[in-house]
């Protein structure tokens, strides 16, 4: 069983920078691709970015090019997205997921382990 835990959310103002961290135990993390998804209140959640096992493949979102990054440590366990030029429509719950293979993917359906999430909040 995978576990996922996010941190690094927060409130920062407009044109702020955020790296929000995902730490997985339980499972074999070097061999999962992973991805951020985002909700925000009274939206389905949306695809923010992916990257495939090895970290050397990446897709983000075209809402976040240009300002996001994600990228992986194997060796911490651990995801990251660094997210700079921050706007008010970035503001949500980001959550972090693993999935059983190592491809990437943008479709949250084929994701098998989820983290709780963690607020971002941008302010104008």
């Amino acid at each position: 069983q995978v576990h996922l835990v996010e941190s690094g959310g927060g409130l920062v103002p407009a044109g702020g920078s955020l790296k929000l961290s995902c730490a997985a135990s339980g499972g074999t993390f070097s061999t999962q691709a992973m991805g951020w998804f985002r909700q925000a209140p009274g939206k389905e959640r949306e695809f923010v970015a992916t990257i495939n096992w090895t970290g050397g493949v990446t897709n983000l979102a075209d809402s976040v090019k240009g300002r996001f990054t994600i990228s992986r440590d194997n060796a911490k366990n651990t995801l990251y997205l660094q997210m700079n030029s921050l706007k008010p429509d970035d503001t949500a719950v980001y959550s972090c997921a693993a999935r059983y293979y190592g491809a990437f993917s943008s479709n949250p359906t084929d994701y098998a382990y989820w983290g709780q999430g963690t607020q971002v909040t941008v302010s104008s």
